[in-house]
């Protein structure tokens, strides 16, 4: 269906609210950074005055069924995602009279809803949330396999994104690779942003320093290319190891051996395990440093937060990560591979307070100006009607 083809001029096209029908295979979990992404973007899109319609597992008025795939079900669960039935007439019903589907990954639930938009006449998009370079390291030996990382990039193509219209990244670097992995549809970079309830804390006066413990905070999946592991290792050889306090935010698959490796090497117990998302703001707030080791990041929304929230970060320079982009200053970058590099920026926070302060205010304003969810969203807008203006353009 194209509106500009149903008595509505281009302009009222252009300038009406849309229908947004959006497609995850699971929602209502706030533990999967997908799904957080999707009902944030709903809510503001909502907000703004669209319109629109969650279809997947959970959904409220479009809800999907589970689909249970042996061994994958299981591994996807410990890192909080599901995978969703397709059904012709759920689609059906949840496509009907919308403007546009945007589809958030490419597994079977996102294939069968591209067939059914397209028997429909709708325009689609995609989002890119899925980096091949996580289900690798997720995978165990895969990640040693040469060509592994290749192969997922082409089989994702093949399997959605070469038939979608117009594909969102969140970041450059996530173009750039798919650039280099022959995508050819249309690609917007839009950052996934951060909700207005992430504020910033109370920053300390002057050189006041933190107390003790010194609180550290990372937040992130449990998983490998995650890399939690070498924030476990530097912090053991900070030369205030003993007055450090880290908590990691998050769930996954390597969640033990994380716990058993801070047992071994930290002072102080750590926090490691799941915290709603609902609660992340006051944690973050409560925080006096944010580290960030990843190897693996489309953007980590994750960092974002905890900018907006007061944090500096520290972060792991690496080629498949995109999160360096958010380094304001030297001490907030460090090469991946490198535990001591990260423990002696460590140090220099610590015993620089007075930098500490200052730089935990400038992140936080950067971020409120850069990133909040409201201004993505409002990209987000721009691409779906310039996409509806190309498909029915071509009709």
């Amino acid at each position: 269906m194209c509106a500009a083809k149903n008595g509505e001029s281009p302009q009222q096209t252009t300038e009406r609210p849309l229908t947004i029908a959006m497609v995850v295979d699971t929602f209502g979990n706030r533990g999967n950074g997908t799904s957080n992404s999707a009902l944030q973007w709903a809510q503001e899109l909502e907000r703004q005055g669209h319109h629109v319609r969650l279809v997947g597992i959970n959904a409220p008025e479009y809800p999907a069924k589970v689909n249970r795939v042996p061994l994958v079900s299981w591994v996807a669960a410990k890192q909080q995602m599901q995978f969703a039935q397709p059904s012709a007439t759920l689609f059906d019903r949840a496509f009907d009279g919308v403007d546009i589907v945007h589809i958030y990954t490419p597994f079977k639930f996102g294939r069968h809803a591209l067939a059914a938009a397209r028997a429909k006449g709708l325009p689609v998009t995609a989002g890119y949330h899925v980096q091949p370079e996580n289900v690798t390291y997720s995978a165990g030996p895969l990640k040693y396999v040469p060509g592994a990382d290749s192969f997922i990039y082409w089989l994702f193509k093949h399997w959605l994104y070469r038939n979608v219209d117009a594909i969102h990244v969140p970041t450059e670097l996530g173009a750039r690779l798919l650039r280099e992995h022959h995508y050819t549809a249309p690609i917007h970079v839009i950052s996934n942003g951060y909700q207005a309830r992430f504020t910033p804390k109370r920053q300390r006066p002057d050189d006041e320093a933190a107390g003790v413990p010194f609180k550290i905070v990372a937040s992130g999946r449990l998983s490998n290319e995650k890399n939690h592991v070498e924030l476990i290792e530097a912090i053991a050889r900070s030369t205030h190891a003993e007055d450090i306090h880290l908590t990691i935010a998050g769930t996954g698959p390597i969640k033990r051996k994380l716990e058993r490796l801070a047992r071994k090497k930290l002072a102080r117990p750590a926090s490691i395990g799941f915290h709603r998302n609902s609660d992340m703001p006051a944690l973050l707030q409560s925080c006096d440093l944010l580290c960030h080791p990843s190897i693996a990041d489309l953007e980590s929304v994750s960092v974002i937060e905890g900018m907006a929230c007061g944090l500096v970060p520290v972060i792991a320079k690496s080629p498949q990560s995109a999160a360096s982009q958010f380094a304001l200053c030297p001490e907030s970058l460090y090469e991946v591979g490198h535990p001591e590099r990260l423990a002696a920026h460590i140090d220099w926070w610590i015993e620089h307070p007075r930098e500490l302060n200052e730089w935990g205010q400038t992140y936080a304003d950067h971020t409120k100006e850069h990133y909040s969810v409201e201004s993505s969203v409002h990209q987000f807008v721009q691409m779906e009607r310039e996409t509806i203006a190309a498909h029915c353009a071509t009709r």
